[in-house]
């Protein structure tokens, strides 16, 4: 056999940036993030912004161009914002893609041009592939504006939207050129969007960090009260952490059969899809996490104290951890939530690999998730979440 094999080896720069109010015109790191040391050349931008962020915030199109206007020395903004769909609604279908490669050519952007994304997680997801697949790869800047998306799936190195009924069948791993994260857009979030993050921290945590759990459990009730110094605390541990993880992991593209990141979410995805995205992301990893926190307990891996505090910690900070479509059946009578693990195994490369935990903060892999404990746990939830409640409703009595 003749052969020709080498190995390519590509290294790449991930930045995430902390700011706050990013498009005040006195705010240089828009600015210098796009100048990228190049003093003297400018490349051509293409903002897109979620529209019902654009709603809340009726003013926001206007401070953008403003602020490129303020800087046009440096930065070169070749329209107005675009204002695009946003939601988890907005990843089931290509033609959001479409629509931002048409925007993309139209504004004759090239691979050293910006396409700027300003919004929650969907929205970035939708213009981050259509950024990687544009010209191959233009540059693609995100500016987070939930806290989900500010402290995990905003930071990460994937893109993607949802096909044939599965979560991000379709998809790249590009990193962004940069991510810059601006605190203030937490204060125009709905309690339902500034709550949904905070269970991608508790994910983290049990994975990976157990004093950021520890301190999880004590800003608990300034959390659940969206106190803004703990909510920075969070957003920039776990980002970190999510990051680090990237980065130190030696498998940042997951060519593995593992995502230890993705730990609770082989139900949160299904869970996503059996609500029609009723429940948003970071309530159904709440869910997810709650099940294997119990599964991992119920099959002798995790203390019972431990796995008590993680569902507390969970319930403290508002998230509800049983929902209907736990118990949906097919044809079969086989719970359609279980079919998410057959989906997993196929997304991560045709082994299912599940992470669980052994104690707060320390997760492990397995290979084989056993039916009737999974519906054990889940009828464990549905108890509890009638007890609880029930709890409620006698203490409002």
């Amino acid at each position: 056999m003749d052969a020709l094999d080498h190995t390519i080896q590509v290294s790449w720069r991930h930045r995430v940036l902390f700011t706050e109010d990013l498009f005040d015109p006195s705010n240089l790191v828009l600015r210098e993030t796009l100048q990228n040391g190049e003093a003297g050349k400018t490349h051509k931008t293409l903002v897109v912004v979620d529209d019902s962020l654009a709603s809340s915030q009726p003013s926001l199109v206007s401070r953008i161009s403003a602020y490129f206007n303020t800087h046009q020395d440096a930065l070169n903004l070749t329209c107005q914002p675009v204002l695009i769909t946003g939601g988890e609604h907005s990843k089931n279908s290509w033609s959001l893609v479409s629509a931002l490669h048409a925007a993309i050519d139209r504004q004759h952007l090239d691979r050293h041009s910006y396409l700027v994304a300003v919004g929650g997680g969907a929205l970035l997801d939708v213009a981050g592939l259509a950024a990687a697949t544009a010209h191959r790869g233009v540059r693609h800047v995100r500016i987070p504006t939930t806290t989900l998306s500010q402290c995990d799936s905003g930071v990460g190195v994937k893109n993607g939207i949802n096909a044939f009924g599965k979560k991000n069948f379709i998809g790249t791993f590009t990193p962004p050129f940069a991510v810059i994260n601006d605190f203030q857009w937490l204060r125009s979030l709905a309690p339902r969007d500034r709550r949904a993050g905070y269970s991608e921290a508790v994910k983290v945590a049990c994975i990976r960090d157990r004093e950021f759990f520890e301190s999880l459990s004590r800003d608990a009730a300034s959390l659940y009260n969206f106190d803004p110094d703990c909510m920075r605390r969070l957003i920039r541990r776990s980002a970190e952490l999510h990051v680090a993880h990237i980065v130190e992991s030696g498998d940042p593209f997951e060519f593995g059969t593992a995502r230890p990141l993705d730990f609770g979410h082989w139900a949160a995805h299904k869970l996503e899809q059996l609500s029609r995205f009723r429940l948003r992301h970071g309530e159904a990893v709440a869910i997810g996490i709650a099940l294997d926190v119990i599964y991992s307990r119920r099959m002798g891996h995790l203390d019972s104290c431990e796995a008590e505090r993680v569902l507390q910690l969970l319930e403290t900070f508002g998230f509800e951890l049983y929902a209907p479509e736990l118990i949906l059946t097919d044809r079969r009578k086989q719970l359609r939530v279980i079919q998410g693990l057959q989906e997993f195994r196929e997304h991560l490369g045709g082994r299912l690999t599940i992470t669980l935990i052994r104690s707060i903060g320390s997760g492990f892999e397995t290979h084989e998730m056993k039916s009737p404990v999974i519906r054990d746990a889940i009828l464990e939830l549905q108890a509890r979440q009638v007890g609880f409640s029930s709890t409620k409703l006698a203490v409002g009595a």
